[in-house]
């Protein structure tokens, strides 16, 4: 039943580029182009705190959403705001501006800093993390400078039965940062050549 306070709110920030809503946490992310800036759940409007404004809300007494993921509670950094803003427009424009301005921070930042997780590289799954953790290679750190051959080495010894070459081609892929499939025929013929 968020529909009503999310049409009031892609008005309101029809003012930002390219705002669209999203389902999302069990309500609907709006974003402007790729960037979350707001939430809509449970009948109210949430704006996204950053390290500036997360204390301003919390001492204003604003709460932030938190949903279930695997049963354990995960407190986002969308707070709900008070009712009274809706008499405000300008305020919770401004305020939006900001939350906006936090996400695409936050968002290049992490862009810089890659995936700090095996299973967050292209390609690669959990399932992928914890064969090359069997294997000894626990970190993207240690995945980039084992490469993909001696990475592939490494799970042949350890899963003699589940390793096939299309994990060879998803191992490059993840090491070089790009799609399996676009790995050219002959680097595929390299690395088999450097396998035998």
């Amino acid at each position: 039943m968020d529909k009503p306070v999310l049409k009031n709110s892609l008005r309101l920030f029809s003012c930002f580029e390219n705002v669209k809503s999203r389902s999302m946490f069990g309500g609907f992310g709006i974003f402007s182009g790729e960037t979350m800036f707001a939430l809509v759940v449970n009948d109210k409007l949430h704006l996204r705190a950053n390290a500036k404004n997360e204390e301003e809300y919390k001492l204003a007494g604003l709460k932030p959403y938190v949903y279930k993921k695997r049963g354990f509670p995960v407190v986002t950094k969308q707070y709900a705001i008070p009712e009274e803003w809706w008499d405000q427009p300008e305020k919770i424009i401004s305020q939006a501006t900001r939350s906006l301005d936090a996400a695409k921070q936050d968002k290049e930042t992490k862009s810089k800093s890659g995936p700090s997780r095996i299973k967050d590289l292209p390609n690669l799954r959990l399932a992928n993390e914890r064969m090359l953790k069997k294997a000894g290679i626990t970190s993207v750190e240690q995945l980039f400078e084992t490469g993909a051959i001696n990475a592939y080495k490494a799970l042949q010894e350890t899963h003699r039965d589940t390793v096939n070459v299309e994990l060879l081609w998803a191992l490059e892929g993840a090491v070089s940062g790009k799609h399996w499939s676009v790995i050219t025929q002959q680097r595929r013929s390299e690395l088999l050549s450097q396998l035998r």
